[in-house]
């Protein structure tokens, strides 16, 4: 594996190692107006990289399939199958991953006997699990034949998706801390939830190098699957906590920053 797939896999992870760190630094829990800030950042983020980084090279992908060379009009096709497989999927896993999110003492998924702080770094990795899979499946695609998708690319995205997993690291670590948990628990709680980003980019690789050996078709429809599966956790989690309540305009802002920034960096590196 060269060195920019490596990059790929692996900043995501050190993203939510730093970010959960900030535990260490911060005496009490965070301020609403941070959290929002946090959030919006984050779905920014999650929003541009399903465009920029998913979306669009998914049509691109469909000019290499002759039936849409001679139908391009219809190009639309996989990308609309792909989106809503993406939300179908993390719904499903949603309904049935027993999982608790941090400021939320109702329990979703399938019963279980599973302790608060599993279920919580459940909800966590079942958030951080689409963006491995977008990470997977960028880096996947490289290797298929008449793909315009470059190991730049999926780099760009795993740097938007470390960024954002910052601020993502402190939003679980700090309050879990806050609400009576040791620091250095708190710390690898939030360290542990970042490992399903890099399972989840080395599942989607060997799948979709399998997958898309087979059927070309598939690669624009795996592209937008991912774009799903990461558009979901953004209207299901990220956009209720940056815009209820007060201090939404902080959260709107920083989903333009995050968003921004994203779009900058697929252009420059994509």
């Amino acid at each position: 594996m060269n060195i920019e797939n490596t990059l790929s896999l692996i900043l995501p992870f050190i993203g939510t190692v730093i970010g959960s760190a900030f535990v260490f630094f911060f005496k009490n829990k965070l301020s609403e107006r941070v959290e929002k800030i946090f959030s919006g950042f984050a779905a920014g983020v999650m929003v541009a990289a399903s465009i920029w980084s998913l979306i669009i090279p998914a049509f691109d992908a469909t000019n290499s399939i002759d039936w849409f060379k001679h139908n391009d009009k219809l190009s639309f096709i996989p990308i609309v199958i792909g989106i809503w497989l993406g939300f179908g999927f993390l719904m499903l896993l949603d309904k049935i991953i027993p999982h608790l999110h941090v400021k939320e003492d109702k329990p979703e998924g399938l019963k279980s006997n599973f302790k608060k702080t599993t279920m919580t770094a459940l909800a966590v990795a079942l958030h951080n699990f689409p963006e491995g899979m977008a990470v997977g499946i960028l880096i996947a695609s490289t290797t298929v034949a008449g793909s315009n998708v470059s190991l730049l690319m999926a780099l760009a995205l795993a740097i938007g998706i470390a960024i954002q997993n910052l601020p993502e690291g402190a939003i679980i670590s700090v309050p879990l801390a806050s609400n009576g948990m040791k620091k250095g628990k708190a710390f690898l709680l939030g360290v542990l939830s970042g490992l399903a980003e890099p399972v989840g980019a080395l599942l989607t690789i060997g799948l979709a190098l399998i997958a898309m050996n087979f059927v070309s078709f598939l690669l624009p429809l795996m592209l937008a699957f991912a774009a799903g599966a990461m558009l979901y956790v953004v209207v299901e989690e990220l956009i209720p906590q940056m815009a209820g309540g007060k201090h939404s305009h902080a959260g709107l802002i920083s989903f333009a920053v995050g968003f921004t920034i994203m779009m900058i960096l697929d252009v420059i590196l994509g």
